[in-house]
């Protein structure tokens, strides 16, 4: 099974930038965050040319082979580890004499395996959320020897990839991530002949589960091949079944629609939201289903709701900044809402990727002396990236040159380039459970809007990411007060708004302990709120669905700083979605309710109405 899909097909069409409509925000006394009054700003410097293009034009072509994994990078990983392995003969030892203990253990296994007071995993069990060997079936002869077995090797690899003395930290996790990923290919789980409920299956239906899968199978390769979009097959259509809450775009320019929402009730909080979503997916992921819509159920409560939607860039947008984003996104949107709302603070909501740009752009609004965030929300939002998870594991200066050649051949980083390397952080949960469940077993996977928004996916301008990779991931520039905005550093100490902030306990793109880092960063009353879940289900989390809980405590500007296994501790477990205690955070912070806002301006009849023409892009 193909899990990347590393370049687009010869005939698939460009994606073209919609015209952009000449409504655009009016001049408005606002406080410009580019550069204070009286220094000019520096001229931008004329492009440099790009170095050795012949050696980017042969890297880029490797990149079809190996997924976009740079094979230097993975190369020097296993050189630390196999050299410092082969200087520690004590190790070695150890090593081996562990096999020889597994190897007995399993052995004496195989030779009671008819004895009534054998336990089915008497030498192995699996381990927390591993459910490849779940079930009756997996408890029997052989296949509960052959499970052990592989579990054994699954262990004595992870034990001899990680701890050797001398591997460097980062070669040690590239060298124990690319072993399991081969472990997990090789489960006895995914394959027919060593699965025993898929066998079972097979020999009560007469084989139909194999045709059934193999039917799967093709359907899923005719749609990577057509590059059809999941969201338009019926179920879930973007502007029929998701991102349908009323509203309208209120303004355009080359890179975003900012949507301005109906209010759904007689009065409203004078404060409006801002959601800024990251352009790594389409903005709707808080504007799913009516069910799961986070912008309906903060409508419902009294909330005035503006959200950008990204534009889905091409190859033509190959040098966007990230400062563009910034400043066309960000900027222009909250630009526009003072002039539908005007004399009133805003509450910014950020959400991934958008919620590091919200922390940046209200670093620089608060060093400039604009002070129109009254608050801001942070979701699953990293502002550190010395702990950013098993992401990581593909940034390093190798594996970013490898990326920065294979986008500057095409202009943006593919969509299935990146939804490959979030699917490896899960293989088991994301690839492989998925295989036996969809063409070995024949079931059809049940799709729900999450999964659609999802398979909707965005590109990345080559420009952007490159900035992105390094001086966020590679060098956190951000976080040690390197990042400059309008030729200025800035400093997330600059932050005195109220901040609310998000962390998911199963994310594993931005991992809670690492959003947790923003109480040592900022100078403001900062409350954490770690909700059960992973980086998309468990900020997607309404009242009415069952299964939710979250831990909250808040932090004065002046208290001391709390680490995160006390804060653990500290904080009383909650049942319930977080949706109503973050509301709630927001009515303590606004005004009395007022008569709602008109929709947008005059001069912007022209635009659609939500979900807009960019998200389509």
């Amino acid at each position: 099974m193909s899990v990347v899909q590393i370049f687009p097909r010869a005939d698939e069409p460009a994606v073209q930038a919609l015209p952009v409509n000449p409504v655009a925000a009016p001049e408005a006394p606002t406080v410009s965050s580019e550069t204070p009054a009286g220094i000019p700003a520096a001229a931008a410097p004329p492009p440099a040319p790009e170095p050795y293009p012949l050696d980017r034009a042969f890297h880029a072509m490797l990149a079809r082979f190996t997924g976009g994994i740079s094979p230097l990078a993975l190369s020097l990983a296993w050189l630390d580890w196999s050299s410092h392995l082969a200087a520690a003969p004590q190790r070695q030892m150890e090593m081996a004499r562990n096999v020889l203990r597994d190897s007995g253990r399993l052995a004496e296994a195989v030779a009671h395996v008819a004895s009534p007071e054998q336990k089915p995993w008497s030498v192995i069990q699996p381990q927390g959320r591993d459910r490849r060997f779940s079930g009756p079936q997996w408890e029997t002869a052989p296949f509960n020897l052959l499970a052990q077995a592989f579990l054994l090797g699954e262990r004595w690899w992870h034990d001899a990839t990680t701890g050797v003395r001398g591997v460097s930290h980062a070669n040690e996790a590239i060298v124990e991530f690319s072993m399991r990923q081969t472990l997990d290919m090789l489960a006895p789980s995914n394959f027919a002949a060593t699965n025993p409920k898929v066998l079972e299956k097979a020999f009560q239906s007469g084989g139909e589960n194999l045709v059934f899968g193999w039917q799967n199978w093709c359907s899923d390769l005719m749609r990577l091949l057509s590059n059809s979009k999941l969201t338009d097959e019926g179920q879930f259509v973007v502007g029929k079944t998701v991102a349908v809450s009323p509203g309208k775009v209120v303004y355009r320019n080359e890179l975003i629609e900012l949507i301005q929402y109906q209010p759904t009730t007689a009065q409203v909080r004078p404060e409006p939201i801002l959601i800024v979503p990251a352009w790594i997916m389409k903005y709707y992921i808080l504007d799913l289903s009516p069910q799961n819509s986070l912008v309906k159920y903060l409508t419902g409560q009294g909330f005035t709701v503006f959200a950008i939607s990204w534009r889905n860039p091409d190859a033509t947008d190959r040098d966007l900044a990230f400062d563009d984003y910034r400043r066309l996104g960000v900027m222009a949107a909250l630009d526009m809402i003072g002039l539908i709302v005007p004399g009133r603070k805003t509450h910014a909501l950020g959400y991934c990727l958008g919620g590091t740009l919200l922390s940046i752009a209200a670093a620089a609004m608060e060093r400039d002396g604009d002070n129109r965030f009254g608050t801001v929300t942070l979701l699953a939002a990293q502002t550190d990236f010395t702990e950013a998870g098993e992401l990581t594991l593909f940034i390093n200066e190798s594996q970013v040159a490898f990326l920065e050649d294979m986008m500057w051949q095409r202009g943006y980083l593919d969509t299935t380039q990146m939804a490959g390397a979030f699917q490896l952080l899960r293989s088991n949960e994301l690839i492989w459970s998925r295989l036996s469940h969809d063409y070995l077993m024949g079931d059809g996977a049940p799709l729900n809007d999450l999964m659609a928004w999802n398979a909707d996916a965005t590109r990345l301008p080559y420009r952007m990411h490159s900035e992105y990779l390094r001086q966020l991931f590679l060098d956190n520039d951000l976080a040690e007060g390197r990042y400059q905005v309008g030729g200025r550093n800035v400093s997330l100490s600059d932050i005195h708004a109220p901040m609310f902030v998000v962390g998911t306990l199963a994310d594993h793109v931005a991992p809670w302990r690492s959003v947790y880092k923003i109480h040592y960063q900022v100078d403001a009353d900062v409350t954490f709120l770690l909700t059960s879940g992973g980086h998309n289900a468990g900020v997607v989390a309404p009242p009415d669905e069952p299964g939710h809980s979250y831990q909250v405590l808040s932090k004065a500007e002046d208290a001391p700083y709390v680490g995160p296994d006390e804060w653990l501790k500290l904080a009383p477990q909650i049942e319930g979605s977080w949706w109503p205690e973050w509301t709630n955070w927001l009515a303590a912070r606004s005004g009395a309710p007022c008569d709602p806002p008109s929709i947008g301006l005059g001069d912007a009849a022209d635009l659609p109405d939500a979900p807009g023409d960019y998200v389509h892009t």
